[in-house]
């Protein structure tokens, strides 16, 4: 999948950065001064991207160009190449859905009559556009119906880093729908648990928690369902040490998680059963029969399998 240069369309060129000009720039007497698609440097930005920039042409020519009258030079030399959305363009992504999921709320057995259904998934791109100059999406995501489905290979990269929320997608109770290569996937999730769940869970706590705190001093605010997960997060990483496996469900820790999220605990109770947890945290990993990282060799293989299944299906 192509890189493609980031371009926000909120994006304020700072001075130095070479634009190309989308419109003829003409002098005080309308004469032509440089054509559309001349190259200048900005060497004035303005605050907001309303306002208007001085751009500087090789003959030490300035003019005063609009935002929607410029683009960065990198961007304008791209063009389409990696454009992921021309793919998309090209047939309906969705139906090439290998894998649903539920996860969130619903998975945890946290939620309520109006929790939303968040579903996660896996979707296979055929081999003519992934072999294309634009490339796909890395993943698919409809706010609407809280879907999210990562194309393959993004998908088996983040559970190779132990990333959490794809974990939990591979040991949900909760499957809407299965094929044959996503069950080949599903008999394997365990190559994909590592020590590296130590490092990713641990990493991803502790960062959250120490702004957390600081927020909590200045503002006096808790987000405590936020609070809530991570603090599953470290009972739930506990368990994949332990026992070798993503405990989705959080069974008995029920009752004190949600009243966490009603904020019906106190912080300091939470912080030090935070500081129990890390230290559970901490035994399990010192303990754990794990290997050290995960099976990329068996990752891989089943990736190459993928990409074969998709090139042959179009033959």
């Amino acid at each position: 999948m192509t890189e493609r240069v980031h371009h926000h369309p909120n994006l304020i060129y700072s001075p130095g950065t070479q634009v190309v000009t989308l419109k003829v720039v003409l002098g005080s007497t309308g004469r032509i001064l440089h054509p559309q698609g001349a190259v200048g440097v900005v060497v004035r930005s303005p605050e907001t991207n309303q306002g208007d920039y001085r751009v500087r042409f090789p003959d030490e020519v300035e003019a005063t160009l609009s935002h929607p009258e410029i683009v960065s030079l990198a961007r304008y030399k791209e063009g389409e190449i990696g454009d992921a959305e021309m793919a998309a363009k090209q047939c309906n992504l969705y139906d090439r859905v290998i894998y649903r999921c539920v996860v969130g709320s619903r998975a945890y057995g946290l939620d309520h009559s109006e929790s939303d259904t968040d579903r996660r998934g896996i979707y296979v791109p055929p081999a003519d556009l992934h072999w294309s100059l634009y490339g796909v999406p890395e993943q698919l995501e409809n706010d609407e119906s809280q879907e999210v489905y990562w194309e393959v290979q993004k998908f088996l990269v983040l559970a190779l880093k132990a990333n959490p929320n794809v974990l939990e997608c591979l040991f949900t109770p909760f499957v809407e729908l299965t094929t044959p290569l996503s069950e080949e996937l599903l008999a394997m999730r365990t190559a994909f648990l590592s020590r590296m769940v130590y490092q990713t869970y641990n990493g991803y706590v502790m960062s959250q928690f120490k702004p957390m705190r600081a927020h909590i001093r200045n503002h006096g605010e808790v987000k405590w369902k936020h609070v809530m997960h991570l603090i599953r997060l470290l009972i739930s990483g506990t368990t994949v040490l332990r026992e070798g496996f993503v405990p989705v469900r959080v069974e008995e820790h029920r009752e004190k998680l949600l009243t966490i999220k009603r904020g019906g605990m106190p912080w300091e109770e939470v912080d030090q059963w935070r500081r129990s947890l890390h230290e559970e945290f901490d035994r399990a990993f010192q303990h754990t029969t794990l290997r050290e990282r995960p099976d990329y060799e068996k990752s891989n293989c089943f990736l190459v399998k993928v990409r074969r299944w998709a090139a042959e299906a179009e033959i």
